[in-house]
């Protein structure tokens, strides 16, 4: 790993993550807004743990805690970006399914949310559908989706060096 990423404290790290986030959602307004890509139900729920992610890291940030406390919003982070990630990968898989294997699409989310008990639609958001298997657009070869799990894993990253330069403090 970089020595300079190992150089830093858990208040910077934090800070990197919320300004990652801030990008990567940003990014999304643009691709929704101005390229005219319409999110699935999976970059939805991407979406939302980036949210999550960017909220917790930047009350770390402000917060500055020391030892425990660091571990817990480190945590938090953690676990988000591991639920974020596996959903990535699911829409990764997804989309690598031959097209005679890829689920029926569903109604709009919006109608699902109307219409359909709750746990339809958490099934909805957690799990995708046929919309979650396009591929509207590309860059160096990987899917939003598999950047998405990339950047996930950056998240994880940056969240268990913070927990480890918290147990140092």
């Amino acid at each position: 790993m970089n020595t300079y990423l190992l150089q830093l404290q858990p208040r910077q790290i934090h800070l990197i993550v919320f300004l990652l986030v801030g990008v990567l959602i940003g990014y999304a307004a643009y691709s929704i807004k101005i390229l005219g890509l319409e999110a699935c139900t999976l970059c939805i729920t991407q979406q939302f743990f980036y949210c999550v992610i960017g909220v917790i890291s930047f009350i770390a940030f402000l917060h500055n805690p020391l030892g425990p406390l660091v571990r817990l919003y480190s945590g938090f982070i953690f676990l988000c970006a591991l639920a974020g990630a596996w959903i990535a990968g699911r829409q990764v898989w997804l989309q690598s399914l031959p097209e005679d294997e890829v689920p029926l699409c569903g109604p709009p989310l919006e109608y699902i949310i109307d219409v359909f008990p709750f746990a339809d639609v958490l099934n909805a958001l957690f799990m995708g559908d046929g919309n979650c298997a396009e591929i509207p657009w590309q860059f160096l070869g990987l899917s939003m989706a598999g950047w998405s799990f990339i950047w996930f894993g950056v998240i994880i990253t940056l969240s268990l060096l913070a927990i480890k330069k918290s147990i140092n403090l």
